[in-house]
């Protein structure tokens, strides 16, 4: 009787153990709370973590790689200027978290609830959308990206420098096996050669350590372990190895012709796909790092000159929450327009098709060229 007794309190204790936040991450935790509810933050960590999920969450931490809320939340903590402010270390972070993590979603994806499932993936008929501006006078250029998550692995803050290099070998050898108009070459960061790197920071293809976002996050450790590009010949198909995610996988050129762009990557996706299983939720669709890239995680965007609506500014940003587009600065996040150049995309990512999220950001794009010829 002893004996079963002593078991259980032993089974009971290891559980505890596997369980407890560390005092001194505890102790981080409630002082960067504290500096955050009394900053003027306007971020949606500010706007969701109330005391009581604060309180909730705090002494938890998820099975598989025991992250933490703080593993979630120290980006935000330590940068009040974010929109947004969390991160999931690992997959099973959306469930554990899930009080802070489904509010954020909500807002962010125009209305996703708890409650709500996404969509089975759907590309649609790729031969759908056509050149938004066949006449070149508007859009320089147009991307379409989505990103990816491999299945088995943690995101960046729970991986190790033998997880990064494991992954960088996987998706090198998976790329090297690309036919067609998608065969390139991948170009390892580490050891990269300066004339090599030169040319891609020419290109605008190569991704830089140092957003202070992703470093809060600890999303940027063994760098440049495991980090890699690929391109095609023609330069318009690239992935990105372990950047942010663990695959962004985008295509691209000059003018706009969205039909184009939009078929060489579900050709790319689905390619790849074949060889490397996605990490995907039932409900949450494609799993990745960051909260506001989840569903299809497509993002297709222009940039694009409109020099009459970017004098008012407000009417700009009227038509594109209209469409659920987003504008940004022409280098993105965090940046301001240059000469006129706006970064517009699609926001919404949750809740819809892939198919429906690039149509939203034809249809928008197609209005705003429209109303710039008008005035």
């Amino acid at each position: 009787m002893f004996a079963l007794w002593y078991l259980t309190f032993a089974v009971d204790e290891i559980r505890k153990q596997d369980t407890m936040v560390d005092a001194a991450v505890l102790a981080k935790l409630e002082e960067g709370y504290a500096k955050l509810a009394a900053s003027d933050s306007k971020s949606l960590l500010k706007k969701y973590l109330t005391k009581e999920v604060f309180d909730n969450l705090k002494n938890k931490v998820t099975p598989t790689f025991k992250s933490t809320l703080l593993d979630v939340i120290q980006s935000g903590l330590e940068n009040h200027d974010s929109g947004v402010g969390i991160y999931a270390p690992d997959a099973e972070a959306y469930t554990v978290f899930a009080d802070l993590f489904d509010p954020i979603i909500e807002d962010y994806h125009g209305g996703f609830k708890k409650t709500d499932k996404h969509p089975a993936s759907n590309f649609g008929d790729v031969s759908t959308f056509g050149n938004v501006d066949p006449t070149n006078e508007y859009v320089i250029s147009t991307r379409v990206r989505c990103g990816r998550s491999m299945q088995g692995y943690p995101f960046n803050p729970c991986l190790t420098e033998a997880q990064y290099k494991e992954m960088e070998s996987k998706v090198s050898s998976t790329l090297s096996g690309l036919e067609g108009e998608l065969k390139g070459k991948f170009y390892p960061l580490t050891g990269m050669e300066k004339a090599v790197q030169q040319q891609l920071i020419d290109d605008h293809f190569l991704f830089k350590e140092g957003d202070r976002f992703l470093q809060a996050a600890n999303a940027c450790r063994f760098w440049p372990s495991g980090r890699g590009i690929y391109h095609n010949d023609a330069k318009t198909f690239l992935v990105w190895c372990n950047e942010e995610d663990h695959l962004r996988i985008i295509s691209m050129q000059q003018g706009g012709d969205l039909g184009q762009i939009y078929k060489r990557l579900v050709t790319a996706v689905n390619e790849i796909e074949k060889r490397v299983p996605f990490s995907h939720d039932d409900r949450l669709g494609f799993l990745t790092f960051c909260p506001t890239n989840l569903g299809t995680t497509i993002r297709a965007s222009v940039h694009i000159k409109v020099p009459k609506l970017a004098s008012n500014k407000a009417k700009l940003e009227e038509v594109a929450a209209k469409y659920n587009l987003q504008v940004r600065g022409t280098r993105g996040e965090h940046t301001e327009a240059e000469g006129g150049v706006y970064d517009i995309s699609n926001k919404r990512r949750m809740g819809l098709t892939e198919f429906e999220a690039v149509k939203e950001m034809y249809d928008g794009i197609t209005e705003l060229i429209k109303l710039e010829k008008s005035l």
